[in-house]
């Protein structure tokens, strides 16, 4: 056997990174940990890939995704002066999690400062990481939308911003006047933005999604990062995209081909279907989610020594509680008690001091999860922090 060590990117990631390695909830305890939709994939989603096997798909696909495939979703672009968007602007990706490793990879390198509003998914970081990049962390105002003055003082000299709206973990929707604001903040800069908007149908009443690209001053600089993933119940299907600047989507597509080759091909078809389902179909889960949400908001409003901001879309809760511990222990503690959820540490400096919980679990679980978190605040009596 030998000792040789691994790469010292390895090295890297093990000390920066906070993500756990997930497994299924063991048996009598509940998972809030899971950013997965519980619902089955669509049935008209399943038949087609079964369908796409039956007829021969069995074999390499284009390595940019199926043109059919790339021109659909290329068709469901905002539009945008002067330029029509075309399947050659699209790389269809193995899920949104190497859409966002093509584009840091392909664009990051050592010395490259990459901005990261915080508390934020945890993969920006360890790939910015993993490419040799520095990660600068720029904390949210205490609404968890952006600090614009952070952000100014932060982005000169930066080489990319990475975030998510609607936003893991926060549940946070950034509206247009905050995306403007970015716009006008690096107007005269090269600073390249990711917007992962892989939560965008689900945005709950009293709130407006607003895609990146469709802002005048930033569609010029946004590479957009989307997946069937959670809109249509497709985690285990691996399906992702993005498109941007045409040179960076070629310089992406690059590293994906390198990394990945070509994405299942009945997987492809599958999307295809998912694409000409009904409004109604993605409308009823996300109807669903909305309903798990106010659960949530009435079982943890009025707890003391615990405080949620209520999610405005995809379908986490960003709890923050008061006792004077590390959330890895409380989330520890949690587990114990056999409930699953996510130590806010994991999401940046920022996170300490909360815990995310996932509405994306039968609402069965949903209940007992809740009960057990309340019950475990209550019965500890945690000590409150010191007053700074």
């Amino acid at each position: 056997m030998t000792d040789r060590p691994p790469a010292f990117r390895i090295g890297d990631l093990r000390r920066h990174s906070r993500r756990p390695a997930l497994a299924p909830a063991p048996p009598g305890a509940v998972s809030l940990a899971m950013g997965e939709p519980d619902f089955p994939t669509p049935p008209p989603v399943v038949e087609a890939a079964a369908a796409a096997l039956r007829a021969g798909h069995t074999h390499y696909a284009d390595q940019k995704g199926l043109p059919a495939l790339r021109a659909a979703l290329a068709a469901r672009l905002p539009g945008r002066p002067g330029r029509t968007w075309t399947a050659d602007d699209i790389v269809v990706t193995q899920g949104a999690t190497a859409a966002l490793a093509a584009v840091v990879l392909a664009m990051i390198g050592p010395g490259d400062r990459v901005v990261i509003p915080e508390p934020a998914y945890s993969l920006y970081a360890d790939l910015v990481v993993f490419a040799g990049g520095t990660v600068d962390y720029v904390p949210l105002a205490p609404d968890l939308h952006w600090d614009l003055d952070a952000l100014a003082a932060a982005l000169p000299g930066a080489a990319m911003m990475i975030f998510s709206n609607p936003s893991n973990p926060t549940g946070i929707v950034h509206r247009e006047q905050e995306l403007k604001a970015l716009g006008d903040l690096l107007d005269g800069s090269d600073v390249l933005v990711v917007s992962d908007e892989a939560y965008h149908r689900l945005v709950y009443p009293g709130h407006v999604m607003t895609s990146a690209l469709e802002i005048e001053s930033l569609r010029d600089r946004t590479v957009y990062v989307q997946t069937f993933s959670k809109t249509y119940a497709m985690t285990g299907w691996r399906v992702g995209y993005l498109t941007g600047p045409r040179a960076v989507v070629d310089a992406a597509a690059h590293v994906h081909r390198t990394y990945n080759g070509s994405l299942n091909t009945a997987a492809q078809h599958a999307a295809l279907a998912a694409l000409d389902l009904p409004d109604g179909v993605v409308d009823a889960m996300a109807e669903t989610y909305r309903q798990r949400r106010e659960l949530v908001v009435a079982q943890l409003s009025g707890v003391p020594g615990l405080r949620l901001t209520p999610p405005e879309g995809a379908f986490y809760g960003f709890l923050r509680y008061d006792a004077a511990l590390p959330s890895e222990v409380v989330a520890r503690a949690l587990a114990e008690r056999k409930v699953l959820v996510r130590a806010g540490i994991e999401y940046g400096p920022s996170g300490e001091g909360h815990l995310r919980i996932s509405f994306a679990a039968s609402e069965d679980d949903l209940r007992t999860g809740l009960a057990r978190i309340v019950r475990h605040f209550g019965d500890e009596g945690y000590p409150a922090p010191a007053i700074r």
